[in-house]
This record gives structure tokens, C-alpha cells and sequence, in this order.
């Protein structure tokens, strides 16, 4: 954020209170859930923070220094996987987050989003078949991308044909979140036009974000999740620094004129969104991924004929109780 501008800490005399959804939660909470997230974004825009922040803890080491002599290529998108346990609100949660390292830091970006997307049907595809099987592995793990938030560079003016295109091509088979990554490099008047701006062309290029007001069956639940349509795309801080005050521990970001408190819903969206993303809509972004989108898809590819019959693993599901339980022994 530049100098010149207001101070960070006013930002919230003119902001609405942040919702706190209470109707939308996991009815499961003893047994747990498994709940995958994808990070997509070019380089420099906080993934890794991002995800340590989400975390509370390292999950992502600080990443080594560049070789000058190599730093001008750019290296392909791969798929970086990081499997954590969480427990929110004494919910358990087996999170799985893929990282995507590479996307959009070439000239020519139209392999990526063909990667991306075989990357997401190949798990709708593993379902297809464990749903078509006779007998059913009993450990089988769902691995259904259940959100994907998309890090938009912090321009200061509109979505790029790279936005566009990923959200275009992707948002029918996955929950997409957009959020302003880096938006601390914004002043506040900056950030409050990008939205603008953004808002304008999402709906200008009819783009397939997540809607919040899916399910319209809770009208007190309806009011809340407008409310927090309307702060989309969400502004992201995050930091890996924690300092201690009168009042506790808390998260900051630190620059030469001040401080962020990234938890501080009137300084940034964090709070907001991995309240989302881990309490408040879980079970609303698997069951639109699983009710929605994964049935679409199953219709899509059944009728076309594409999907073949699925093999008879029972030998090899057998091989695997006998391992299982000699390793139990």
C-alpha cells in the first residue's frame, strides 16, 4: 500500500459487519469430513503464504532462492499436493490442498488451463468408477476438488484474458472463490474501484463463480450469503508473523508507515473467507461439488457414451485388506 495512502486501520468506519452465517453448518462434526481445496495464481501473488496462514501453521517451507542464471524461464505448471489435518469448532478436518506452481508465468498459458481441467474431471472420473465397481473399496478417499480459489494480481483496473479464461473454462466443474491476492499493494480508494471493476466484469462475461445463494430453502441464510456476494472478490492479506499484545496474539503484516492485523475483518477479508472456507460453508461447497457439479458431469459423460465399464478390482481391494490387516497386527 502506498504512503500517501489513509491508514489501514480506517478502513472499517465504512464497512458493513462482516456476516457470520449460524445456519450452514456441518451436521457431522464427530465423524469429520474430507474437504479438498486448489490454489491457482500466477507467481508472486501469496500462495504459499496464504496457505500457512489458513493452516496456522507451516505447511510450506520458505521457498529457496532463485539461480539468476534460470530465473528468466518459467517453469510448467506441476501439481504440489499438502495433506493436513485441521480441527475447527470441534469439527475434525483431513484438508487436502493443491498448490499449482507455474500457472500463467508463460507466454502461452492454454496448456495450463487443459491441465488444470483434466486435473479436476480425472477426480470425477475416479468416483465414476468407484460408484460403477461391484464391491466398493471401504478406504477409498474422495479427492473431488471442493473449491479453488483463484488469485487475481492486483492491477488496479480489471480482470485480465487470463482471469477470464480460467473462470470461463473451469467454473463448470469446480466452486471458484476470487480473491485479490496481494491487495495490501493497493491504497484503500484502489481496492475499493478494482472491486467495482471486477464485479462489472463477472457479470459483463457471465462467469461462473461460486454463488453463495445456491440454496434459497433458508431465508435467514439467503440474507447472509448476499450480504457476503457482496464483498466478492475477497481481499487477501496474509503474513507468517505473530506478535504478542495486551490483548493476545495476533497476526500482522508489517511495513515502514504501519501494521495489518490480517484477523482484523475491517483491514482485509481473511477472517471472513477462512471462516468460509472452514466452518461456515464446508458442507455447502461438498455438497454443490457432489449434488451439482459432479452429477452434471456424470450425465454429461454417460450420455456422450465416454465412460466405459468399470474393471472388477475385488482381487486387487482384497490385496489390499490382507496388507491392511497384517499391518494391524
Amino acid at each position: 500500500m502506498a504512503p500517501s495512502a489513509p491508514s489501514i486501520n480506517s478502513v472499517g468506519s465504512s464497512r458493513m459487519a462482516t456476516p457470520r452465517p449460524s445456519s450452514y453448518r456441518h451436521k457431522s462434526e464427530k465423524r469429520g469430513m474430507t474437504y479438498n481445496i486448489m490454489l491457482v495464481g500466477q507467481s508472486g501473488l501469496g500462495r504459499r503464504t496464504f496457505l500457512n496462514t489458513l493452516c496456522e501453521r507451516e505447511v510450506v517451507p520458505p521457498p529457496e532462492a532463485p539461480n539468476p542464471e534460470t530465473a528468466h524461464i518459467a517453469d510448467p505448471m506441476k501439481f504440489d499436493t499438502y495433506e493436513v489435518t485441521l480441527e475447527e469448532e470441534g469439527t475434525r478436518i483431513s484438508l487436502t490442498v493443491i498448490d499449482t506452481p507455474g500457472f500463467g508465468d508463460g507466454l502461452d498459458n492454454t496448456g495450463c488451463f487443459k491441465q488444470l481441467q483434466d486435473y479436476i474431471e480425472a477426480q470425477f472420473d475416479e468416483v465414476l468408477v468407484e460408484e460403477s465397481r461391484i464391491k466398493r473399496n471401504r478406504r477409498y478417499r474422495d479427492h473431488r476438488i471442493h473449491a479453488l480459489i483463484y488469485f487475481i494480481a492486483p492491477t488496479g483496473h480489471s480482470l485480465r484474458e487470463l482471469d477470464i479464461e480460467l473462470m470461463r473454462r473451469l467454473g463448470e466443474y469446480v466452486n471458484i472463490l476470487p480473491v485479490i491476492g496481494r491487495a495490501d499493494t493497493l491504497t484503500v480508494e484502489e481496492l475499493a474501484v478494482f472491486k467495482q471493476n471486477i464485479t462489472r466484469d463477472l457479470e459483463y462475461y457471465k462467469l461462473p463463480v461460486y454463488n453463495f445463494c445456491w440454496d434459497d430453502s433458508d431465508t435467514e441464510a439467503l440474507e447472509e450469503n448476499r450480504e457476503i456476494m457482496g464483498l466478492m472478490p475477497f481481499s487477501v492479506v496474509t503474513c507468517d508473523e505473530v506478535l504478542d499484545n495486551e490483548y493476545g496474539s495476533v497476526r500482522v503484516r508489517r511495513y515502514p508507515w504501519g501494521t495489518i492485523e490480517i484477523d482484523d475483518e475491517s483491514q482485509c477479508d481473511f477472517a471472513l473467507l477462512r471462516y468460509i472456507l472452514l466452518n461456515s460453508h464446508i458442507a455447502d461447497m461438498i455438497n454443490f461439488t457432489e449434488d451439482v457439479l459432479y452429477e452434471n458431469y456424470r450425465t454429461r459423460k454417460l450420455e456422450v457414451g465416454g465412460f466405459g465399464e468399470a474393471e472388477d478390482d475385488e482381487e486387487q481391494d482384497d490385496e489390499q485388506d490382507a496388507a491392511a490387516g497384517k499391518s494391524q497386527e
